[in-house]
């Protein structure tokens, strides 16, 4: 498990799939910016015909009791770890408090205001112009929906909701081929040699990678050594097939990379296990994707990518079966 939640991927990232499905006012600026990728953006002396433009959500000021509130749809399910509201740029106008609701629910004709909310994060007090982070205590619970409140009214940036993804059993049945390194079907990375200009957890997101700030790269190797990152996988399972993106990295992909695999378990400890090589070491092309069939049985639960000595890596796919 990463060190930091604000390491864990963003469960409510509208790029995953995360909407913001219902609010009770959106005056001033619309709900759908709480889940809009990137850090906020400020726009000096722009107003539209209901004031000052503002990115994020923004309510009307509350002249009757109660308080504001948003629901957001996960785009991936999961744990919550922690959470991060976000207020930049909103300087007069941001909440005093804060509370988060949440549930597990699949069913689909429920209307979002009659969700069965439970509450995840006490009333808190937020600070204007700043990511205020929070962690969630607790019983793990997996939860498919979240109602951010305010108290009473105002604005909020971006509402960031850190977690480890949790999909639907169903998704595992004997016999069908998944993405055993999906990040939608439960994968993580845990641990990396280094994150200096992306994020290692883009490396299992869906989909192709969209610029070259969208993957993991490491930073300019100047010794002895080679770069990493540990994969745990969705489920425990037998890798079939391997696909490696360097999509948009041209000048600055890996020379060679290098794929390990360990059946270490529930307890598994990196320093202790037994790795097998999965795929040898191999030369990369730049701006590419690579394929490669396992030639032996590869039982396990996580997988170590090695690219020498450094550079940028787009997506990681390992396709196989999952084992009881």
């Amino acid at each position: 498990m990463p060190s930091m939640f604000t390491d864990l991927p963003d469960l409510a990232a509208q790029r995953l799939g995360g909407a913001v499905i219902a609010a009770s006012d959106e005056f001033f600026a619309p709900k759908e910016g709480l889940v809009k990728p990137g850090a906020p953006e400020w726009r000096e002396g722009v107003y539209t015909e209901r004031g000052k433009w503002m990115d994020g959500w923004e309510t009307r000021r509350r002249r009757s009791p109660g308080h504001d509130w948003a629901i957001i749809r996960l785009g991936l399910p999961g744990i919550v770890h922690g959470l991060v509201i976000d207020t930049t740029h909103f300087t007069g106008n941001f909440p005093e408090f804060a509370s988060l609701d949440a549930c597990a629910t699949s069913d689909t004709a429920v209307a979002a205001t009659d969700l069965p909310f439970k509450p995840m994060l006490p009333k808190s007090a937020l600070k204007g112009n700043r990511a205020n982070t929070f962690e969630v205590t607790g019983k793990p619970n997996r939860v498919t929906h979240l109602r951010l409140n305010i108290f009473p009214d105002g604005g909020v940036a971006r509402l960031r909701v850190h977690g480890d993804p949790v999909p639907d059993e169903s998704l595992f049945r004997p016999g069908r081929e998944v993405d055993l390194a999906g990040l939608e079907n439960g994968a993580l990375v845990v641990s990396a040699s280094d994150m200096h200009y992306g994020n290692p957890q883009h490396l299992l997101y869906p989909g192709r990678s969209t610029h070259m700030g969208d993957g993991w790269e490491t930073r300019r190797r100047r010794g002895p050594g080679h770069d990493w990152c540990i994969i745990r996988l969705a489920r425990r399972g037998v890798i079939d097939r391997v696909e490696l993106d360097t999509d948009h990295y041209k000048g600055n992909a890996p020379g060679h990379a290098m794929l390990e695999y360990s059946d270490g378990g529930p307890t598994f400890n990196a320093a202790k296990v037994r790795w097998r090589t999965l795929v040898p070491r191999t030369p990369l092309e730049a701006h590419a994707r690579h394929r490669w069939e396992t030639r032996k049985p590869s039982l396990g639960t996580h997988v170590r990518l090695n690219i020498y000595p450094d550079g940028g890596v787009a997506r990681l796919r390992l396709f196989g079966q999952f084992e009881e």
